[in-house]
């Protein structure tokens, strides 16, 4: 589940940034065999368009969520209250893991942008189970 759910992130993390957005929050919403479905809206701490931020609220809302044995047949993440990137002051961080990952946010970025959306994918999705 977790691994369908940041493939998720990345690309809506992806499309924000793509748009020069950013999103306040995240709703996190799940379909479950038989029709049942669960919803879920977590604010972030601050606006983001950043993978790991992103990330951490959406692995939140899934924990949030229960998950024990259903079946779950759709799952869909929406940014919310989104906002043009440049209306965000953005924090200086002394955080050199952070600030590296960042950094190679923007050099996947430009991949995506040269050779396709599915040039680079997370490592979680290159596995799949049978």
């Amino acid at each position: 589940m977790r691994a369908a759910l940041l493939e998720v992130v990345v690309t809506l993390a992806h499309q924000l940034r793509r748009r020069n957005q950013v999103a306040r929050g995240l709703t996190l919403s799940l379909r479950f065999a038989g029709g049942a479905t669960w919803e879920k809206t977590r604010r972030l701490a601050e606006a983001s368009a950043h993978d790991d931020d992103l990330r951490t609220v959406a692995y939140r809302l899934i924990d949030a969520a229960g998950l024990q044995r259903g079946r779950i047949t759709a799952l869909t993440l929406r940014g919310e209250d989104l906002v043009p990137a440049g209306q965000v002051a953005e924090q200086v961080s002394l955080d050199q893991a952070r600030e590296a990952r960042l950094v190679a946010e923007e050099v996947s970025d430009r991949i995506r942008a040269k050779f396709g959306p599915d040039a680079i994918r997370p490592a979680t999705t290159l596995l799949r189970v049978s």
